[in-house]
């Protein structure tokens, strides 16, 4: 069980890294389409800004977006363990692309200024897919040597 929370809490923090650079260099690329310039240390300064920034709005909506999704695929990967690698990744895509989704449903609006287009929502969605990779990796029995 302490290999199962371990991998969870790591594809939480890898899928809020990775998103959360996508979703700073998201808001500088609207900045950077209004005739504005932005040096690379700025957009550092951005990302580390919105890393330390973020952890309780965003990491806890990846918290539960990963703690429905990874569960479910492991109930179908009982099924069809040789698709384990695939069936993680996309849970992770599924399930951080769903509560984007669901959020603009439910309650009118983008949480999340760059998910408001195509490209922001797919890539949040490969962040997600980056945490189930992750989990997959890190929740996978290791083989006894003999």
């Amino acid at each position: 069980m302490g290999r199962i929370a371990g991998s969870y809490l790591a594809a939480v923090i890898s899928t809020y890294i990775v998103g959360v650079i996508f979703v700073s260099q998201g808001n500088i690329a609207n900045v950077v389409a209004m005739g504005f310039q932005v040096t690379i240390a700025q957009r550092l300064d951005a990302v580390v800004h919105d890393l330390t920034h973020m952890t309780e709005i965003y990491l806890p909506i990846i918290a539960v977006s990963m703690l429905i999704s990874l569960p479910i695929a492991a109930m179908i990967i009982k099924y069809a363990p040789h698709l384990r690698s695939i069936g993680y990744i996309l849970a992770g895509i599924t399930g951080l692309i769903a509560v984007h989704v669901i959020i603009k449903m439910v309650f009118g609006i983008s949480g999340i200024a760059p998910t408001r287009t195509l490209i922001g929502l797919l890539a949040q969605g490969l962040a997600g897919g980056v945490g189930g990779y992750l989990f997959h990796r890190l929740s996978t029995q290791k083989e006894l040597a003999s």
